[in-house]
């Protein structure tokens, strides 16, 4: 036995794990030994207590971001992208700091009108509406309803029972630029999203809206891409959406009152990634969007965003138990966790990068690059790549991984019937459960026969 056995604190440690700010909450603080507190919580302590895998989530970043979107385009013109965390906890926050709210179906509008989310601050979108999705947004009297297709507006006006305002979803203009994470999307992707305009299918579609009494034409909107960093795709979205709705003045006579222009702001998941310069884009968008109405002749209309991502991102953690440690000839290590593909398919999907730290100890010896896979035995179930981890990694240990607070949850799957990890809301030193972990009876009371 040696002596740095008998007397711990002699052993060469690693030096305190530096924590990139840009994708940890801001209330994170490193006190040192692996210690990790966020909002106040310790989050080895989370885990000792809810198990792994698990999500945390911070509740004051969560609202942080919403009133820096809100001061920097007004509260009423910014509306939450429900599909990047949907819970009855994060859509009262959303609520209470005044913004509004876009869902993408009956389910998640269902979670909307639990809390009593205001109708008229709801957007209903989604590519492929199903007829119960129109008729669950009309009962709630959502306030906007984006059309994309004619067999919306003949579904939607068979049902409507009052004015219902709706927008048509444009497509982006063919050079704009998608910059964001591989496979998210390419430019021919986004083809799905709106229709071509000018064109005359945008003309026939409004022609139809036109012709029922039941529906009013009110705006318009567009989907630009997802982890984006740069402005320039947006400013000529705007130019295309302040271009139609020029077409719509001089040709049919209507005045368009708002364009959307959607979400797809960057969130930095790894070190070197910058976040998405909000109050800058604001202030480049509006410019771009007076010179361009300017230019066509038309008043300006409210110009509308939908972050999703960029609200939820930053402030969520993923929670990981390694289960073991395999040492590569090369010096590189393997090191397989209790989650993985099952709480979080992006890297998979979209080839989307993360990183995470060791957490509730500190590491002895050099940091080995190191590989994070899942406990899934499939290829493609890697969640992290050329990550610095101690040398000593064992089974047991604790991973924290940042940048989990979206499209986590909301694409968890039971994959080899494994349950869904809990949500678990931190805020003021006080932690509490949200949304509770899928356990084995929630699996089997589906399977009926």
């Amino acid at each position: 036995m040696s002596l740095s056995d008998l007397i711990p604190s002699l052993r060469t440690s690693l030096p305190p794990q530096r924590l990139c700010t840009e994708i940890w909450p801001a209330s994170t603080r490193h006190t040192g030994h692996g210690a990790i507190t966020i909002g106040g919580v310790d989050l080895a302590d989370l885990a000792e207590q809810y198990g792994t895998p698990a999500y945390v989530i911070d509740e004051g970043e969560v609202r942080e971001h919403c009133r820096e979107y809100g001061a920097a385009f007004g509260k009423g013109n910014v509306v939450y992208a429900a599909k990047a965390l949907t819970s009855r906890a994060v859509l009262r926050w959303v609520q209470e700091e005044g913004l509004g709210l876009s869902v993408y179906s009956e389910g998640q509008l269902s979670v909307a009108a639990a809390v009593g989310f205001p109708a008229e601050r709801i957007i209903l979108h989604g590519d492929a509406k199903t007829p119960a999705d129109l008729q669950a947004a009309l009962d709630y009297g959502v306030g906007r309803v984006v059309i994309e297709s004619a067999s919306e507006v003949t579904r939607l006006a068979a049902i409507a029972t009052r004015k219902q305002r709706v927008l048509i979803r444009v497509l982006p203009p063919h050079d704009n630029v998608f910059d964001g994470v591989a496979g998210i999307p390419a430019p021919c992707d986004a083809d799905r999203f709106g229709v071509a305009a000018p064109s005359e299918a945008f003309d026939d579609l409004v022609k139809r809206i036109v012709a029922q009494p039941k529906l009013e034409l009110v705006g318009l909107d567009c989907y630009v891409g997802s982890q984006i960093s740069r402005f320039g795709g947006y400013e000529r979205a705007i130019q295309r959406l302040v271009q139609v709705a020029g077409h719509l003045a001089r040709t049919k006579g209507i005045l368009v009152r708002e364009i959307n222009i959607g979400g797809g702001h960057a969130a930095p998941a790894v070190d070197g990634e910058s976040p998405f310069a909000v109050a800058a884009f604001a202030g480049r968008a509006r410019a771009v969007l007076g010179l361009a109405c300017e230019r066509q002749g038309v008043p300006e209309p409210e110009l509308v965003v939908t972050p999703g991502r960029a609200v939820v991102a930053r402030a969520g953690v993923a929670l990981y138990r390694v289960v073991a440690v395999r040492r590569e000839p090369e010096g590189t290590q393997l090191v397989a966790i209790d989650g993985g593909l099952s709480d979080n398919p992006r890297p998979a999907l979209y080839g989307a990068r993360y990183t995470a730290v060791l957490l509730g100890r500190a590491g002895d010896g050099p940091a080995v690059s190191s590989t994070i896979v899942g406990r899934h035995d499939e290829a493609g179930d890697v969640l992290a790549r050329s990550v610095p981890l101690p040398a000593d990694l064992r089974p047991g240990d604790l991973l924290a991984a940042p940048g989990a607070g979206a499209y986590h949850l909301p694409l968890a799957s039971n994959y080899n019937l494994v349950g869904r990890p809990p949500l678990i809301a931190v805020r003021d030193g006080v932690a509490r459960v949200v949304v509770r972990r899928e356990t084995i009876d929630d699996v089997l009371c589906r399977d009926v026969a």
